[in-house]
């Protein structure tokens, strides 16, 4: 079966038409096509209208709940996902939607996954082993397979080991056994053994689970290959055995023997890889009955990435506690507690029952996305940014489009007038706001500032608005490094 990949960008206008060719699909599969999409919540529909197709950012008032079987000119589809969609023989590389000129597509998108998966990481190494809930619930084979990779890459291939006792061995010695159960010859009061209990550890290169774990990474790499992925993921074929699954047996006596392996393994990591390769094989087998499934490996709210992987890259002290910063004047210790964090300073609305009868503290108030400090000639200025993940066209000869809403710019004003007070009592010289928006340029782009009349009137900071290179954002994310702020010439 041939495999078909393609590129798409992410929030593109596509008709039914492009899709149908894109992906060869006849008018019944490219509705299937469309539907499984929408199922998982990676596909959206708009009205097909002028308006649409020249906008860059999906707002949840443009979505339509609409029928997929409609006429293909009613509808435009729109993908709101950033990854990899393995649809049966159709592979969807889905890149962000700021790269809007970039050719050479594949460098970038690598450096994405590799961002999704670091993002993607926990420190408790759980598999995501399943798309969507109810009926739409689907096997995520890709997953497992990245996951059976990185686990390779790091451990290596599943091992039993065996302690072994010899005589004079090259093993540790085993003196307490050599005590008690040898006879040493006696010399000048001193004991000397000629024979001596060693042990060493052996491991079976025949063992069942090893031959299995070598044919699963084996055909893993296989179908990474066939789908054209090994060289997107920028992973290496693993070639481990030349022997397949049904060589070890049929699926249930394979299923058996590692459920047995489970009840007596009670290694963390040997426990993770032993289910994993168990589901590989039991719902791998199930998709193949069927025919059919999805398998995912990204994120329908790459804005929360493009949030987090800023606020790693400037440094943000929003969780750092008071006494860690370094302040120009120390710690107001009468109102601010040392061991409070800087998010603390923002106060929570009081609701305040009538005639004062009783009050109630609300749990939640402002929370700015990222706030970092500056040093420098003597002055510190605290600086708020707010990583937004927009298409933001300002341009003198076109209308304004993409830009952020009413509601995130007098949320910036409220941020500046929530630390004020903070930044008065400590010797802070001046706040500083700017949105921070990504583009696939190699420099930062100073787009200018968006002012509110009234509370610019109130001795409030314009808020300034700056697109940083992305690409040198995530260079730095993946390799836990900082960037300079002052690069925003913030003033």
């Amino acid at each position: 079966m041939e495999i078909i990949s393609q590129f798409l960008r992410e929030q593109r206008r596509y008709s039914k038409n492009e899709l149908a060719n894109l992906f060869c699909l006849d008018e019944t599969s490219v509705e299937k096509f469309i539907k499984a999409l929408k199922a998982y919540s990676v596909l959206k529909t708009v009205r097909n209208n002028p308006e649409q197709k020249e906008m860059s950012d999906l707002s949840e008032a443009d979505v339509e709940i609409a029928d997929e079987t409609a006429d293909n000119d009613t509808y435009l589809y729109v993908f709101t996902f950033v990854g990899v969609l393995v649809f049966g023989n159709r592979i969807l590389k889905i890149y962000p939607k700021y790269l809007l000129r970039t050719t050479d597509i594949l460098p970038a998108m690598r450096q994405v996954l590799k961002v999704l998966e670091k993002y993607n990481n926990s420190t408790e190494q759980i598999v995501s082993l399943f798309n969507g809930e109810g009926d739409n619930r689907s096997f995520n084979l890709l997953s497992v397979i990245l996951f059976l990779f990185h686990d390779y890459y790091e451990y290596g291939l599943y091992t039993n080991s065996e302690m072994v006792l010899e005589i004079n061995g090259e093993g540790d010695i085993q003196w307490q056994k050599t005590i008690d159960e040898t006879f040493p010859i006696i010399s000048r009061n001193r004991p000397f053994y000629t024979e001596i209990y060693t042990r060493k550890v052996t491991y079976d290169d025949d063992d069942f689970f090893r031959r299995l774990h070598r044919v699963i990474l084996t055909e893993c790499s296989s179908r990474l290959s066939k789908a054209q992925l090994i060289d997107l993921f920028e992973l290496d074929p693993l070639l481990l055995s030349e022997e397949t699954i049904d060589d070890l047996g049929d699926r249930e006596f394979i299923l058996h023997r590692i459920l047995q392996e489970l009840d007596v393994q009670f290694n963390t990591r040997k426990q993770i890889l032993l289910k994993t390769m168990y589901s590989f094989i039991s719902e791998n087998q199930k998709m193949e009955d069927a025919g059919m499934g999805i398998s995912i490996f990204g994120t329908t709210a790459f804005n929360m990435v493009w949030e987090k992987v800023c606020g790693q890259v400037f440094n943000n002290q929003l969780q750092s506690q008071l006494e860690t910063i370094p302040l120009p004047q120390p710690l107001d210790q009468f109102r601010y507690k040392p061991n409070k964090k800087l998010i603390d300073v923002i106060e929570k609305p009081v609701w305040v029952a009538k005639d004062n009868e009783y009050v109630k503290n609300a749990k939640d108030t402002l929370v700015p996305d990222l706030i970092t400090f500056v040093h420098n000639s003597g002055e510190t200025m605290m600086i708020i940014l707010d990583a937004k993940y927009y298409n933001l066209q300002m341009e003198k000869a076109k209308s304004l489009r993409g830009q952020p809403g009413i509601e995130s710019i007098t949320k910036q004003y409220l941020y500046q007038m929530a630390y004020q007070d903070f930044a008065d009592r400590h010797g802070i010289t001046g706040i500083r706001n700017c949105f921070i928006l990504p583009t696939e340029e190699n420099e930062v782009i100073n787009k200018g500032h968006v002012e509110l009349k009234m509370l610019k009137d109130l001795y409030l900071e314009d808020i300034q608005v700056r697109q940083v290179p992305a690409a040198k954002i995530y260079s730095n994310y993946l390799a836990n490094r900082q960037m300079d702020i002052e690069s925003l010439e913030l003033g």
